[in-house]
């Protein structure tokens, strides 16, 4: 029984999800590296070139928020098919996930010491919750993830009401010194302090993004329960729906709140902001699974693929790469070069990434981070290089 305590196979890995995580992780970059702009600057308050604002309008209603939301959904997703494989080969998926979560947080510490923003404590965090829904039905899942979401504008409005003074990490002078410096251990210092106080006891953060994150991680539990990526066929007529539907209530709702902050309207009730980036995110989601389907963009979407199959490693390298770009252990660039070169720098070391990871999966069977979480996840030494007999096949093909 040991022997056959496997990952899951190539074969058995579901292309379109590779895909949307390997779009995401675009987002994720772009909305990273942009950050790095308003260090050490008054975020809302800077004015910026045309060019610059229609970058900024841009990034924010096609990637900002969208990407991490899509990447909880797919962690819900991926979650499941892990959990299930454990149990299928006779192990406790229990004492496995809390060992494997361990480990998410250990990467998640080294990478908060390169990024004040990171997500993978986050992950691991609720991925020990959704063990709780482990042996729960599909329509238990799906009704308790549209509680949370019905939930979030209410949750959301209440929480923005509530003060609570912390210090501002990356505005403040005694903290961004740390920034500037060109010791490592005050730039981690720097890191380590931003993600404890804008994420950890930050309670917009950490209730109400909590909330959210949890809720798409059902959703795409949810999603595996009814095997719904590996029968988008069947869901044609239904993702074009939901593409179309979502598309023009992304359309609306973008103009009416920008037109309310404008007006300087408050939401003292329901705040909906977190419902019009869940919508703007299915929108373009639908978008591209509905694309793959019917078999278009078959080349961008391989390199998006092998992209999404090394997301840890793609993610983590991202970070500190950006760190050595901008800090004073690096080139020291900080917030010095206007709005789009941040977001253009991004898409360029994304774009590089989708070019080392096809070479990477051509010689080898994972991403190099995605290689040690498994070796360390399951306690035994797995093939890092390719050979004849255990070769993985990279081609993009759409599901009939």
């Amino acid at each position: 029984m040991t022997n056959s305590f496997q990952p899951i196979q190539e074969d058995k890995r579901t292309a379109i999800v590779d895909i949307l995580r390997g779009w995401a992780l675009l987002g994720v970059a772009i909305g990273n590296y942009v950050d790095f702009r308003y260090i050490g600057l008054e975020r809302f308050i800077m004015k910026k070139g045309i060019f610059s604002e229609i970058i900024s309008y841009f990034n924010l209603y096609f990637f900002s928020a969208k990407s991490w939301t899509l990447l909880s959904i797919l962690f819900g997703y991926g979650f499941a098919v892990l959990i299930n494989n454990v149990a299928e080969k006779g192990k406790n998926p229990f004492s496995f996930f809390c060992w494997r979560m361990f480990i998410l947080f250990i990467f998640a510490f080294i990478n908060s010491a390169f990024w004040l923003g990171d997500i993978l404590k986050d992950y691991a965090f609720l991925g020990l919750l959704l063990l709780f829904f482990y042996r729960s039905s599909p329509k238990t899942i799906l009704i308790m993830s549209g509680i949370l979401l019905l939930s979030v504008p209410f949750l959301s409005a209440y929480i923005n009401s509530i003060k609570q003074t912390l210090p501002d990490v990356q505005s403040t002078a005694k903290y961004l010194k740390l920034f500037y410096s060109d010791n490592w251990l005050d730039v981690f210092q720097f890191n380590l302090l931003g993600t404890y106080y804008q994420e950890m006891i930050s309670l917009g953060y950490a209730i109400t993004v909590h909330v959210v994150m949890f809720a798409l991680m059902l959703l795409g539990f949810y999603a595996q329960k009814i095997n719904f990526f590996n029968r988008l066929p069947e869901f044609k007529k239904l993702l074009k729906k939901t593409f179309l539907i979502t598309l023009v209530l992304a359309i609306i709702a973008g103009i009416l709140f920008e037109i309310a902050i404008k007006q300087k309207v408050t939401f003292p009730i329901f705040h909906p902001v977190f419902w019009i980036i869940i919508n703007t995110m299915i929108c373009i989601a639908s978008g591209i699974c509905l694309l793959y389907t019917i078999g278009k963009l078959k080349t961008i979407f391989s390199y998006f693929r092998v992209s999404g199959k090394m997301t840890l490693t793609n993610y983590l390298m991202q970070n500190i790469i950006a760190c050595f770009l901008f800090s004073g252990i690096g080139f020291k660039i900080y917030n010095t070069l206007p709005y789009w070169f941040y977001f253009f720098l991004a898409i360029f070391v994304f774009t590089i990434q989708l070019f080392i990871s096809k070479w990477w999966l051509s010689k080898f069977n994972y991403g190099p981070v995605e290689w040690l979480w498994r070796v360390l996840s399951y306690r035994k030494m797995f093939p890092l290089k390719k050979t004849a007999q255990n070769d993985i096949v990279t081609d993009i093909k759409p599901v009939l």
